[in-house]
């Protein structure tokens, strides 16, 4: 029985895991990343449309993201959604594709993204913490209903516990590198 809780912790953990580095690729580091415009949304013919479905993002150069819409009547809508985005990048059009130049970072806005990185990755510990919560709670449960006994309980807790260290372990690991990939010039 604690088997499928501990399988149902390990899936909800890595779910986590993969959230966690969805949001970290966002947040953008010293260099071009096509996924920093991941959540830039067009409103195309009237329909908001992710940036990703309009066109080919890449970044040929470690300073430069290309967007090169693959319908051209999309070229200012494009642009003027990258420009009205958080993210506070000035896009130039040649009419055939729209070039963004990233800025190299201040050391005070380092300092700001490594915080934000931190604060990430504290709020997936947050989730781990509460995944763990909730499995001990169904191992609680089995037991009390005698499904188990209370040393299977016992071991059951203390796995749960080594699956929650192992992914806090992989956050931390993740947030440092992040970190570094930021305050590297």
């Amino acid at each position: 029985m604690s088997l499928n809780v501990h399988k149902e912790l390990n899936e909800k953990m890595e779910k986590t895991l993969s959230v966690l580095k969805e949001e970290l690729a966002v947040i953008r580091a010293g260099r071009a990343n096509p996924k920093m415009l991941d959540k830039v949304v067009v409103d195309y013919y009237g329909t908001p449309t992710p940036l990703k479905q309009m066109a080919g993002v890449s970044s040929p150069e470690p300073r430069v993201i290309l967007v090169q819409p693959w319908d051209m009547s999309a070229l200012k809508d494009i642009e003027k959604a990258i420009m009205s985005s958080d993210l506070g990048f000035n896009p130039t059009n040649d009419g055939k594709v729209i070039r963004i130049s990233i800025p190299q970072l201040t050391e005070e806005r380092r300092k700001e993204l490594v915080k934000l990185v931190g604060k990430t990755g504290e709020n997936a510990k947050v989730a781990l913490r509460n995944e763990r919560r909730n499995a001990n709670e169904a191992i609680k449960k089995l037991e009390k209903n005698g499904e188990i006994t209370e040393d299977e309980a016992k071991k059951g807790q203390d796995e749960v516990q080594k699956i929650t260290d192992s992914h806090v372990k992989t956050i931390d690991e993740m947030v440092s590198k992040k970190e570094k990939e930021i305050l590297e010039v």
